[in-house]
């Protein structure tokens, strides 16, 4: 079914059919922490308003243009919940009057611990939302700290308890490990308190030294250093850990306990087109993709001025797009087809030799060892 669904969506070239999975990137957030690199900014509240009804605006354009019937809805940022709750309701009100929400099957919200309160929760709930994504990262408050985040452990908690209260069954909590200075005891007390709240899904995620970053100049600098052995160290705990308490890898980083696995995300991976709205936007339908302005305040002088937000446009080939399947579906416990990789032969052979794959007449997969070197392994294929 997996390889059926990806060959549909690598086949609907110029985008004819319904697009099922939506992304709106909302950049504001209350701290600029210094490891990110999505695009962000500092919410300016003479700004915000405006910038919401050019979302509104950009939907309804994209609306005229294509035929869209949404399975998913994925808010990410920055922090969608920085935004007031009036602003939240505007957002969500947009949404409701200009889509068939008949078919949706999950929608995701992203939040901070420090930015959720009663009223947001309640009104996310009710107005559709079915998850959200809390980025906890970590239950130390010391870590927290070097990680420039808003919030303290103890707020992380009261945040995932006044969700549940709310009414959400479906609830992600994020976390990194390898920061600098973390110990693997830290890493573990870490697992244990996520586990304790009994969370429907856990993304994992290993620190990244990216460009543009505090964290990417300091590491420059020479302030910080990669450990890969800790960092196998961290890895092996996590699936451990998770596994233990009933959350299954079902991607290198996500863990999720049965029927919790993150539906957006997973149409990512299978290749399956979708459209991205607000600043910094990615969107790929067939063959086309495309990413919006990545400067709020120009996206919204754009949108509002009757305009198009995408500043520039990439066509892929077929090979392209095998290609991109083949390393995220690498990445998943669905592996890839086997017929996909009728041309490596010999790389295939040594990866199994090596404990990293296994194969059979229908599919590739990587062995738990190998998801450790995942992306290793799929720089063979490319």
């Amino acid at each position: 079914m997996v390889e059926r669904m990806i060959e549909r969506a690598n086949d609907n070239c110029i985008g004819d059919g319904p697009l099922r999975h939506i992304y709106v990137h909302i950049p504001f957030c209350a701290r600029i922490c210094p490891y990110c690199a999505f695009y962000k900014e500092r919410a300016d509240p003479a700004q915000t308003g405006r910038f919401c009804e050019a979302i509104r605006v950009e939907l309804a354009q994209q609306v005229a243009l294509f035929r869209l019937e949404p399975a998913t809805i994925f808010f990410g940022g920055g922090t969608p919940t920085a935004l007031t709750t009036a602003q939240l309701a505007l957002l969500l009100e947009g949404f409701a009057a200009e889509l068939d929400l008949s078919q949706m099957r999950e929608w995701t919200f992203e939040a901070n611990p420090g930015s959720v309160s009663k009223r947001k929760a309640r009104l996310l709930r009710e107005r559709g939302v079915t998850r959200i994504s809390l980025g906890v990262q970590s239950f130390d408050d010391g870590l927290l700290q070097l990680l420039g985040r808003e919030h303290s452990a103890s707020q992380a908690v009261a945040s995932f308890e006044l969700l549940r209260r709310a009414g959400f069954e479906n609830l992600n909590v994020d976390l990194m490990f390898g920061l600098p200075g973390q110990t693997l005891e830290q890493w573990k007390q870490t697992l244990q308190q996520a586990v304790a709240l009994r969370p429907d899904h856990v993304s994992a995620y290993c620190l990244t030294y990216e460009e543009d970053t505090e964290f990417f100049l300091r590491h420059a600098r020479g302030e910080f250093r990669d450990d890969e052995e800790a960092d196998a160290a961290f890895f092996e705990t996590t699936v451990e850990v998770l596994g233990n308490a009933g959350l299954a890898q079902y991607e290198v980083s996500n863990f999720a306990r049965a029927g919790f696995e993150s539906q957006h995300n997973q149409a990512y991976w299978r290749g399956e087109n979708y459209l991205g709205l607000g600043p910094s936007a990615v969107s790929t339908v067939g063959l086309r993709r495309w990413q919006n302005v990545c400067d709020y305040r120009a996206f919204a002088d754009r949108i509002l001025a009757g305009e198009g937000a995408a500043t520039g446009e990439e066509i892929l080939t077929p090979t392209m797009k095998r290609t991109e399947a083949i390393a995220l579906g690498l990445r998943t416990r669905n592996g890839v087809p086997a017929n996909w990789l009728t041309g490596w032969p010999n790389e295939i052979a040594e990866f199994v030799d090596l404990g990293l794959m296994q194969r059979d007449d229908r599919r590739v997969v990587l062995t738990r060892a190998g998801r450790l070197l995942a992306d290793s392994v799929a720089e063979a294929f490319v």
